[in-house]
């Protein structure tokens, strides 16, 4: 069987799904059709639906969509089971029922932004930063019951730089992911592929990538100026990490911090204290240090370079991180 005679469904949603497909789409791929997330309402009222990336570049290519609202839903199953695909492809959507993922003959393989068993879940480029990893990568893995957790494929790694932040990493793995994606159908095509059970791959200690919610997203300043700062990358630039500034007359004001640079302190001070010499340096104190500022967003105001936000504020002396 050649590529054009093996019927493809592609199931994913944000911009990393649909880079892939649209690799595969221009490699001559057959993507007979394609299962993304339901349209959301934006707007003031939510009286504007806006498309998923995946969905905007199927409709471009005249690719048939659904868009379930619910994965077990029979309607949705008989769609999909009417499309006849011979494999499905799964990258960055939701979990799916056996009823789904069993369905194709080849069965379903699932692209992942970690290097798998390491960082099963959804946010795994975030927590490999976060944790301070000095690498990361993606992985092709055939779907089962549990998640993220069937036999793999293939992986292929990449290095965290010290400049990296979850953006970065996020676009690298996005093009490492769309090429690992078709070197796994070429192989499942030729029918090379011998997939690896991941309980047979030696893990000391298995590190979690839990979705990541406001709270999980405030600054401890109690930790050391490299967790700190690798916590601030880990996020950046969305979901963003925050903390709270605090007033010396007990005023308080959420406050993003984007981006950040680790220096030496002479002295140590009370973790959160702010140094700030009004026009371009904002430094806070750590466990065992300090960080200075780089690029910050104060509630209700726009992203900006600590030199811009401190023209217009003063941090005077009280005012510390908490």
């Amino acid at each position: 069987m050649n590529k054009k005679d093996l019927r493809i469904v592609f199931m994913g949603t944000p911009e990393f799904a649909e880079f892939t497909l649209r690799r595969l789409v221009e490699d001559g791929y057959n993507i007979i059709g394609v299962v993304t997330m339901p349209d959301k309402p934006m707007g003031r009222h939510g009286s504007v639906l806006q498309s998923s990336p995946v969905k905007k570049y199927a409709v471009e290519q005249g690719i048939p969509v659904l868009q379930p609202e619910k994965l077990k839903d029979p309607a949705f199953i008989e769609q999909l089971s009417a499309l006849k695909a011979d494999l499905q492809i799964v990258v960055a959507f939701r979990m799916l029922p056996e009823i789904v993922w069993n369905m194709p003959r080849l069965g379903t393989f699932n692209l992942h932004g970690s290097l798998l068993p390491q960082y099963r879940g959804a946010a795994p480029i975030n927590w490999a930063i976060i944790n301070g990893d000095k690498e990361t990568g993606v992985t092709t893995f055939f779907l089962k019951h549990e998640i993220d957790t069937g036999d793999i494929i293939y992986k292929e790694s990449i290095p965290i730089l010290p400049t990296d932040n979850a953006g970065t990493v996020h676009d690298k793995l996005m093009e490492l992911g769309a090429d690992l994606t078709v070197r796994t159908l070429d192989d499942i095509i030729a029918d090379r592929v011998k997939p690896i059970p991941q309980d047979s791959i030696p893990a000391d200690e298995l590190r979690p990538a839990p979705k990541i919610f406001k709270e999980t997203c405030r600054i401890d300043w109690n930790q050391p100026t490299a967790k700190v700062n690798d916590f601030i990358r880990g996020l950046s630039p969305y979901p963003a990490a925050w903390t709270v500034l605090r007033s010396a007359d007990g005023r308080e004001q959420d406050f993003k911090i984007y981006s950040a640079t680790p220096v030496s302190a002479d002295t140590l001070m009370k973790p959160g204290t702010i140094h700030c010499d009004g026009k371009r340096v904002l430094e806070v104190y750590t466990a065992d240090g300090a960080i200075r500022l780089d690029e910050v967003q104060a509630a209700g105001k726009k992203r900006m370079p600590v030199c811009s936000f401190l023209c217009g504020n003063d941090l005077s002396d009280g005012c510390f991180f908490a």
